[in-house]
């Protein structure tokens, strides 16, 4: 049992490795393999809990940077996260009944299936998924404007699979060739579309974007002492990056250290106000506002006459960060992250000045479906604003920084990023990183500072993703579905 622990523990260890800061891509290609060592000729209780295990380790070593916000809800969250992986178990269990060449193609059906369910499945948790491991990985990622970044997690584990088929149970060499010719097709469709050239557009199709991070800590934001002096610490930096004479100059998500909609907070959003207006720059800020009794939390569009035109109100909450989700069913929830409540927004804003973007505020880049929508609603890039200082100097801002590269070549657009602590910078519609907000040293986190790029609004040509969304899971569901019923009818 021991040696089965440790086995579990590799693969947890391996796979965590491939979401660390240093993204150590690799390891995702082989993580499983010893999982799967592990679970041979177990019982099906067995084979829950040693997966349940890998499960626990994976997700301690890939979200420890939640303990800097709730130790017991990062605890609750650790327990939860780690069912889905023993649940993989269960499915790993039936492998001994299934033949080699469907097992190479039904395993990694399931995990997709798993890994979809737990996006959305008690609002959803779409961190972290095989995929985006692969996100520096550009010939890998680019059938994600197909398949979305389901396809990406389908291949991983693919491969993790047909190797350990081939080390393990001495399958023929066919089974092993058809996860090379899967990958060779994979690098090839990659590979061409990396090497796209489009013809040379005209100036009208170009737009120069700016980005701003200021690099303010969490437990200054709302230090009403500190308001001032964050304020001018963005003014500062607005300043500088005019200086390039953009289009658009963006700031993080809640920036602005006052409430839009209280007059106490009339002076500070006077300054922002006055600011685009004696720079003639359009300028998109994140703020908090209030409507009535409602808080939301918001992007606000203010034009280059200094005049607040636009505002969207984030769709997609954190829940534990800006909800208590079940809050009337099970009022014990709320010990877990003591917060004041923020209201979902009800429309999807697009921007139409100085192009039409749209804005995805924190972690609702984490769900293509958002995306999807903007640009099928006739947005030409994507914006997101965010603020990932809560989980301090961690590996946090590059596994969110992930989903924001998935996200652009799913839809084939730039997006545009601005982050309070990092990772701020410019993603092409190919998931190439351009532009990064960084130091001297090439540090990109915890500093501050601005850049400046000229972005492509390329005509809208709706990728086969944004136009038919997850027809992918569809079909893991209808292969996994055959498998099961095949193995029912069988043992009936």
């Amino acid at each position: 049992m021991r040696k089965n622990i440790f086995l579990s523990f590799l693969s947890g260890l391996f796979l965590s490795l491939s979401f660390s800061s240093f993204n150590s891509w690799l390891f995702a290609w082989c993580g499983l393999i010893p999982l799967f060592i592990a679970l041979e000729n177990k019982t099906l209780r067995q084979a829950f809990i040693i997966a349940f295990f890998c499960g626990v380790v994976f997700w301690s070593l890939t979200i420890y940077w939640l303990i800097h916000v709730t130790l017991l809800g990062q605890s609750v969250l650790i327990l939860y996260l780690a069912v889905y992986f023993g649940l993989f178990g269960c499915a790993i269990y039936l492998s001994h009944l299934i033949s080699p060449g469907i097992l190479l193609f039904f395993i990694p059906c399931t995990w997709v299936l798993l890994e979809y369910l737990r996006s959305y499945l008690f609002t959803g948790f779409p961190w972290a998924l095989i995929g985006f491991s692969q996100y520096k990985n550009l010939p890998v990622i680019q059938i994600a404007d197909i398949t979305g970044s389901w396809g990406v997690s389908f291949l991983v584990v693919l491969l993790n699979v047909g190797f350990y088929l081939f080390l393990r149970k001495r399958v023929k060499a066919k089974i092993f060739l058809i996860c090379v010719c899967m990958l060779f097709l994979s690098l090839a469709y990659g590979f061409c579309r990396l090497s796209y050239k489009p013809g040379l557009p005209s100036d009208k199709e170009w737009l120069k974007v700016s980005v701003v991070q200021g690099n303010i800590p969490q437990d200054l934001k709302w230090d009403k002492q500190a308001a001032a002096g964050i304020l001018n610490n963005y003014i500062e930096l607005t300043n500088a990056a005019a200086l390039a004479d953009p289009g658009l100059i963006i700031w993080p998500e809640a920036s602005v250290p006052a409430l839009w909609g209280e007059d106490a907070a009339d002076a500070q959003f006077a300054q922002v106000f006055s600011l685009a207006g004696r720079l003639k720059i359009n300028l998109l800020v994140g703020a908090v506002s209030r409507s009535g009794e409602a808080y939301f939390n918001s992007a606000l569009f203010i034009n280059n006459l200094g005049q607040p035109e636009r505002i969207y109100n984030k769709l997609h909450l954190v829940p534990f960060g800006e909800y208590i989700p079940f809050r009337n069913t099970f009022p014990f929830l709320q010990t877990i992250a003591p917060i004041g409540d923020i209201e979902p927004g009800r429309e999807y804003t697009i921007f139409n000045q100085p192009a039409d973007f749209a804005v995805l505020i924190c972690f609702e880049d984490l769900f293509p479906e958002l995306s999807r929508e903007f640009i099928k609603r006739g947005a030409r890039f994507l914006v997101n604003i965010t603020n990932d200082a809560w989980y301090k100097k961690s590996s946090a801002p590059y596994q969110h920084f992930a989903a924001s590269v998935f996200r652009a070549v799913e839809n084939h657009v730039y997006l545009v990023r601005s982050a309070n602590t990092g990772i701020s910078g410019f993603i092409d519609p190919f998931g190439r990183l351009s532009s990064i907000v960084q130091d001297a040293t090439g540090k990109n986190s915890f500093v501050k500072g601005y850049s400046s790029q000229n972005i492509y609004l390329a005509p809208i040509r709706r990728t086969i993703y944004n136009r038919y969304g997850d027809l992918f899971v569809i079909f893991c569901l209808l292969l996994d579905s055959c498998v099961i019923i095949s193995f029912l009818r069988k043992r009936k």
